[in-house]
């Protein structure tokens, strides 16, 4: 169980949700260096996370509705250079012009003044009954082109001037390609290309899942999409709830697992007086399937894949072995992390919430690409003791091995998305949802090595590699902390990428908030 002492440094960091907006620092400023940061390390770490959680009387109910905050720390020559911004996109400019939330998030629907009158109601109910969702994209970074947006999982992303964190134009994937709701985890080949997922909900009658491809040169950013393959949804009105995927040099992994989406209860929510989130349902009686797409010819492996009943958020790395596709997940039993992180629960200080709490895995699958009879084990690599059997409806039924228990936000280094690793970089979070420590797992030793620090909430650990490293884990590990001790500021955490010891670490003047996920951009990309 996460410490009394913690729970309220973390709940101090979600900025005093209920009663006041945290501040912007939005002009570069320089931070307290101590220790050595690497001549080689130049570039800047992004990272963003919902910061307000209240707008007038009116407050948002779950911690991942909260209105983004940016952070840019610009690292060049030993020195570090801070600066945060708003995202001040639609939902921010309605929410702000408003005096309340008037914009919904999933586990937060917005209602309106209840001085408006009948015709303003009823145009707000047709809103919500095919929605216009939020571009508050308080996930994730995504870079396409030479461009970087800011994400969550809607149809809408806010490109941003990473130097300024300046909010600029809103793109609507829909006016590209119908893809209601997308991943705010791509991935990238060396060329520069992004390959991404996303749903469309009942176009023409059908509801799908499609993998594209956004070309690296492409101005401006998705004329020139392409979509590369389309998988029908095994339930027309329940499409799978995904947050990423897996890519390996030839294949795409993309699970269709049994956290739906019921689009008949999302649309009806907000006249029932419900949030979005309460149409999301865990069906723990059906297996998760596993597609197989072929990226050079878009077609799907006709082998089916299936493995045990799980919840993924995050996967970790996919690569090709001898007539396998390898690939490791993080995974749930079931999907109580999202209800963990309800502001009633956070605010829970006796952390009899964790009770509920689901810890997650890392798990490795294993399937093979060949044929073979019925009842036959496909897997046989001796590194690993997961299996894939064939059944007799030709389907493979694949188990997993287990190489770890209580970690989350996965990092590897990038170089090696792809190919086979070693080491991943993650947060601990064994007893709860809310991390006190960040470690190094080894998938082959199955050690693990943990960075923490007393009344302190550190970030999820980005991996930077080292230009021309001597092994794969030759870099840098950064990660923004919050320091819950009296007077003493937060800080950018260095760690070497081996050892998993401190090397420097920067003291900012602005306080940071808990966040979600940050991007690196080396210095002249």
């Amino acid at each position: 169980m996460i410490c009394a002492e913690c729970r309220g440094i973390l709940w101090s960091s979600f900025q005093n949700w209920e009663s006041r907006i945290p501040l912007e620092s939005p002009e570069p400023c320089k931070a307290e260096v101590k220790g050595n940061i690497p001549g080689w390390l130049q570039g800047t770490l992004l990272r963003t996370g919902p910061g307000i959680f209240s707008v007038g009387e009116t407050s948002y109910n779950h911690w991942f509705d909260g209105m983004a905050i940016m952070n840019s720390f610009n690292i060049k020559d030993g020195e570090v250079i801070h600066r945060s911004k708003f995202l001040k996109g639609d939902t921010y400019q309605a929410n702000m012009a408003a005096k309340r939330i008037v914009i919904s998030e999933m586990g937060t629907m917005a209602y309106p003044d209840p001085s408006k009158n009948l015709i303003f109601k009823a145009i707000t109910f047709l809103n919500h009954t095919v929605p216009d969702f939020t571009d508050n994209g308080a996930n994730n970074f995504i870079k396409y082109g030479n461009d970087y947006y800011a994400t969550s999982e809607t149809n809408y992303i806010r490109k941003i001037d990473p130097v300024t964190l300046e909010t600029q134009e809103k793109v609507d994937y829909l006016k590209y390609l119908p893809a209601n709701l997308v991943s705010s985890h791509p991935h990238y080949d060396k060329e520069g290309n992004a390959y991404n997922i996303g749903t469309s909900i009942a176009e023409k009658g059908k509801t799908k899942y499609m993998i594209f491809k956004v070309p690296g040169k492409t101005v401006p950013v998705l004329k020139n999409v392409q979509v590369l393959c389309t998988i029908p949804c095994r339930h027309l009105l329940t499409p799978s709830y995904y947050h990423s995927f897996g890519m390996t040099d030839n294949y795409i992994i993309f699970m269709e697992q049994p956290l739906k989406l019921d689009i008949v209860k999302m649309a009806t929510a907000y006249m029932r007086g419900v949030s979005w989130a309460s149409c999301v349902k865990f069906c723990p009686e059906e297996n998760s399937l596993i597609h197989l797409i072929d990226r050079r010819t878009g077609k799907e492996v006709e082998t089916k894949y299936q493995t045990g009943t799980m919840i993924v958020y995050h996967h970790v790395n996919a690569f090709e072995d001898d007539g396998h596709v390898v690939f490791d997940v993080i995974a749930y039993n079931d999907n109580s992390l999202y209800d963990m992180f309800y502001f009633d629960k956070l605010n829970d200080q006796s952390g009899s919430s964790n009770k509920n709490y689901s810890k997650p895995t890392l798990l490795l699958d294993v399937f093979c690409l060949q044929g073979a009879a019925v009842g036959e084990d496909l897997v046989k690599h001796k590194y690993t003791t997961a299996s894939a059997v064939k059944e007799k409806d030709g389907k493979l039924l694949c188990q997993a091995e287990v190489l770890c228990d209580g970690i989350d936000l996965p990092r590897i280094n990038y170089d090696f998305n792809g190919k086979r690793h070693r080491f991943v970089y993650g947060s601990i979070v064994k007893e709860s949802a809310l991390t006190q420590q960040v470690g190094k797992f080894d998938t082959e030793t199955k050690e693990m090595v943990y960075w923490n620090e007393e009344d302190c909430l550190p970030s999820e650990p980005v991996f930077i590699p080292r230009p021309n490293g001597e092994s794969e884990d030759d870099g840098v590990v950064l990660l923004s902390v919050i320091n819950g001790k009296p007077g003493q500021p937060d800080f950018l955490l260095f760690l070497d990428g081996k050892t998993f010891k401190e090397v420097a670490r920067a003291y900012v003047k602005a306080e940071l908030c808990k966040d979600m996920h940050g991007f690196f951009i080396p210095q002249g990309q």
